[in-house]
């Protein structure tokens, strides 16, 4: 791949698509599980499929034509396999939520600095991977300065949207919604 002097003019994720054996099915549980509304889908598309959208994402999903293509096949939850992760407000919630309706789930907790975070896996009816957890107590920290973003460029993570600053001793994570400072200044 040929070195460029900088990166592709990306603003932010879009949309996950998944195949699924049945797209009735999947709509019914990202929807009643995870919260994900139904949107209008371009009527050109000349296949089966849905568009769902929440917490600044969509999922579109595939209707699997009938000849033999590739979905997950494991039916084993393992954390370290491809997965998407929704950020959640109280993990508590989501566990009892989980057991009433009968999902099956891992949990996992990973410790960094005295932080303890709780992550949940588990899969959608197609088998592929789910993972809630409370991530936002982990502090994005970047690994060199070429990570921090100029002022008018901001990141979503989780229900806040932040915007990153420059200053002398590092950065700080600046809420948009309610112009409160959230972290405090950290060396780079």
């Amino acid at each position: 791949m040929a070195s460029h002097s900088s990166p592709l003019p990306v603003v932010s994720l879009n949309h996950v698509s998944l195949l699924c054996s049945s797209v009735q099915d999947s709509v019914k549980f990202y929807h009643q599980v995870l919260g994900f509304e139904p949107i209008k889908r371009p009527s050109s598309f000349n296949f089966e499929g849905a568009w769902l959208y929440n917490y600044g994402v969509s999922i579109h999903l595939l209707q699997r034509d009938s000849e033999p293509q590739v979905l997950p096949k494991s039916s084993e939850i393992n954390p370290k396999g491809n997965h998407i992760s929704f950020q959640c407000a109280d993990i508590g919630i989501v566990r009892k939520r989980l057991e009433e309706m009968g999902i099956k789930y891992v949990a996992a907790v990973v410790a960094e600095g005295g932080i303890m975070v709780d992550q949940l896996f588990f899969h959608d009816p197609d088998c592929y991977m789910i993972e809630i957890c409370d991530c936002h107590k982990i502090p994005i920290v970047p690994l060199s300065s070429a990570l921090l973003l100029k002022p008018q460029q901001s990141c979503v993570r989780g229900n806040w949207n932040y915007k990153r600053y420059h200053s002398f001793a590092g950065y700080v994570a600046k809420d948009t919604k309610d112009d409160e400072i959230l972290k405090d200044q950290r060396t780079v």
